[in-house]
């Protein structure tokens, strides 16, 4: 299997440095924008109002898309890490022809991935670590899983299309294999032990039941893994069922982006770019649903599951589609720039919302706390007319996280408007 940067004979027609996509820019800005939003705490919504009526169910469904599933399915908030891991594969592709286009060598490049491997790795360390009396060793956050694949990624993106399809066939059906492989525990196996209730909803059975929470074989491994390093306790299991190895799947969900990539790079008929885009996205899900449905591997999430790479690469595909024919198509790009913003400075954002928020938070009550007060108020007063409110504390939370987005957001536009754009 070849991994030089060397193109097969079917995209040997791409040219070496096409125009940037806003498509791009402005999906990975809606994704950063669906994680800022978190500072909102839209996933509350629903204790403002549980009468049954119209607005309470509105709130109820914000309230479910805002919030992660607790083990199957998906919601909206589900689909910001595969996005963003998706759009690294995406993004590589024209990284990768801009910089040949410099002359820069294979060995280079290589390195850069490298490097930004490590960074990722680190920087995602170092976040997940603030507030810690030591340093916080994990592997299961986005940017650390990111930077674990990275450099793989790059040795595969030499790849011919088929290449890229029979490398992610073998990872996905590789890791399944390994799951399956891991023997079942046993009767006497104490789910409390390691944080799941034993008479939880969402224990499968058969062949599902390898990739029940903290009993599978990426808990068993991070039960060893994790415990090489310093801590300040020995590490049991993730509260969230969350595992150092899903970044061999979330790899798959880079190199779906990758083929992505492709598609849109290659010179032909946007038309035929849609169409490539719309089946692989159809492929990816119904692959997923039917493996889910005959209970060979279920959509999880939380341990990146095989048929949660397709299914959530299969959406990944549809939303790009769908902005590259709005944006770069059809020319429609305007309603994006707030996003646009956003996407262009992705990591700074990214790390704004780890360091930034609660002093931003802080500023706004020690200035502005008569405003908000007054403005929760307002709005108080706007959703009383439709519903009796429960909580409105929750309102108040709502508007100052409001307001912190706002700064955030103009933060980025300064650094938008003076064309400062952080990358690793």
């Amino acid at each position: 299997m070849s991994t030089t940067t060397d193109l097969s004979n079917e995209d040997s027609i791409r040219q070496a440095a096409p125009a940037r996509l806003a498509s791009i820019d402005i999906y990975r800005g809606m994704v950063m924008f669906l994680m800022l939003a978190e500072m909102l705490r839209l996933e509350e919504l629903h204790k403002i109002a549980n009468d049954g009526g119209w607005l309470s169910k509105v709130f109820g469904w914000i309230s479910f898309h805002t919030s992660h599933v607790q083990w199957h399915g998906c919601s909206l908030h589900d689909m910001i890490q595969p996005s963003f891991t998706f759009l690294v594969g995406t993004a590589m592709v024209f990284s990768l022809a801009s910089r040949k286009a410099k002359g820069q060598s294979w060995g280079g490049m290589f390195l850069h991935a490298m490097l930004r491997s490590l960074t990722l790795i680190f920087l995602g360390i170092f976040l997940r670590s603030l507030g810690k009396p030591i340093t916080n060793f994990t592997f299961d956050d986005t940017l650390t899983q990111i930077g674990l694949g990275y450099w793989i990624l790059f040795l595969l993106s030499g790849l011919s299309k088929r290449g890229l399809i029979i490398s992610l066939s073998i990872i996905l059906v590789g890791y399944w294999i390994a799951f399956i492989a891991y023997p079942l525990p046993g009767p006497d196996f104490s789910y409390e032990s390691v944080g799941v209730a034993s008479t939880w909803s969402e224990h499968d059975s058969g062949l599902a039941a390898h990739f029940n929470k903290n009993s599978n074989l990426a808990w068993a491994f991070d039960r060893w893994w994790m415990n090489l390093f310093p801590r300040e306790s020995p590490f049991p299991f993730s509260a969230g069922g969350y595992a150092t190895l899903s970044f061999i799947p979330t790899l798959g969900t880079m190199l779906l982006g990758l083929i992505a990539g492709r598609i849109l790079q290659q010179q032909q008929a946007a038309g035929r770019k849609q169409i490539l885009l719309w089946s692989a996205a159809v492929i990816c899900m119904l692959v997923a649903v039917a493996v889910d449905a005959i209970g060979i591997c279920p959509i999880v999430k939380r341990i990146w599951t095989p048929t949660w790479t397709l299914w959530s690469g299969g959406i990944c595909f549809a939303w790009l589609a769908a902005l590259h024919l709005i944006c770069d198509m059809a020319g429609w790009k305007w309603w994006g720039f707030p996003f646009l913003v956003i996407g262009s400075n992705s990591i700074v954002a990214y790390v704004i919302s780890w360091t930034l928020v609660e002093p931003i938070h802080q500023a706004l009550e020690r200035h502005f706390g008569i405003v908000i007060n007054a403005m929760a108020r307002m709005l108080e007063s706007l959703l009383s007319q439709f519903a009796s409110l429960n909580d409105q504390a929750v309102v108040r939370e709502f508007t100052l996280g409001a307001m912190t987005m706002c700064v955030v957001w103009l933060m980025l536009w300064w650094l938008y408007q003076k064309k400062i754009f952080v990358k690793i």
